[in-house]
C-alpha cells in the first residue's frame, strides 16, 4: 500500500512541489498524470525512497519514508520496490541472465538461479537470457527490465513513463504486461504518464485511482 499525507518536494534554487493525498491499497493501480516537468517523477522517487519528503509524510508498503536512513533505505529499496525506469538502465556489458544476476548481487542476496529462470519465464524471456541488450528489440528489453524490477517479488512496482515513443500496439502490450506482471505479484502499481491511451486502457479497471500532477499545486 502507499499512503501519503500533505507531501511536498523542494528543488534547490527550483519549484517546491506538493501533492495531493492519496491511499493505494495494496494490489490496487494508481496513475499519476500530468505534463513533462510537472513532478510526476519526483513522485516516483519519493515512493521508491530515493528522496525525502521536504513536508509531508508517505508511507510505502508499510515503511515510512522519512524514517528511513541510507543503509536501510538500501535494503528496503531492494526488497520492497520494482522501479521500471523509461530509460531501462540495462547493462551493455552483461546478459541478459547477468543483468538479473547483478540485481540479486546488488540487493545483498544470494544467487538465485531458480528465481531468475522463474522471472524470465513470467515475463516470457528466458530464451533469450544469453543475448546481452544490444541483440534485444525495444520490448525485448522492457521485458528483461520488467523482469529485473519484480525479481525480488517486491509490494510496489512503479513505472515511469512506460508507453513512451511506443505506437498504439506496443503501448497497449506495455501496460497490459504491467498490470499482469503487477497482479501476479499481488504488487501496487503505480505508472506515471501524460499520454492519454494509459488511462483510456485502464478506464475499466476495478478500483482505479488517478491523480494530476501540476507543479506547485494540489
Amino acid at each position: 500500500m502507499i499512503s501519503t499525507r500533505q507531501l511536498a518536494y523542494r528543488y534547490v534554487n527550483g519549484p517546491q512541489l506538493r501533492f495531493a493525498d492519496v491511499d493505494a491499497p495494496q494490489g490496487g493501480t494508481l496513475l499519476l498524470r500530468g505534463a513533462s516537468g510537472s513532478g510526476k517523477s519526483t513522485w516516483l522517487a519519493l515512493a521508491a525512497g530515493l528522496l525525502a519528503p521536504s513536508e509531508g509524510d508517505i508511507t510505502v508498503a508499510g515503511q515510512s519514508i522519512k524514517a528511513l536512513g541510507a543503509r536501510a533505505g538500501d535494503a528496503w529499496r531492494a526488497s520492497a520496490i520494482g522501479f521500471l525506469p523509461q530509460k531501462l538502465h540495462l547493462s551493455a556489458a552483461l546478459t541478459v541472465h547477468g543483468n538479473l544476476a547483478m540485481a540479486q548481487w546488488a540487493a545483498g542476496h544470494a544467487a538465485d538461479e531458480g528465481r531468475i529462470a522463474e522471472a524470465l519465464d513470467a515475463l516470457d524471456v528466458r530464451a533469450l537470457a544469453d543475448r546481452k541488450p544490444s541483440q534485444l528489440s525495444g520490448g525485448q528489453a522492457q521485458r528483461v527490465a520488467l523482469a529485473r524490477a519484480v525479481l525480488l517479488k517486491p509490494r510496489v512496482i512503479l513505472a515511469d513513463e512506460p508507453t513512451a515513443s511506443l505506437d498504439d500496439d506496443a503501448a497497449a502490450a506495455s501496460l497490459a504486461l504491467l498490470q499482469a506482471t503487477a497482479d501476479q505479484e499481488r504488487a501496487t502499481l503505480v505508472i506515471a504518464t501524460h499520454d492519454a491511451r494509459v488511462a483510456e486502457f485502464f478506464k475499466d479497471k476495478k478500483g482505479l485511482q488517478s491523480i494530476q500532477i501540476m507543479v506547485g499545486k494540489l
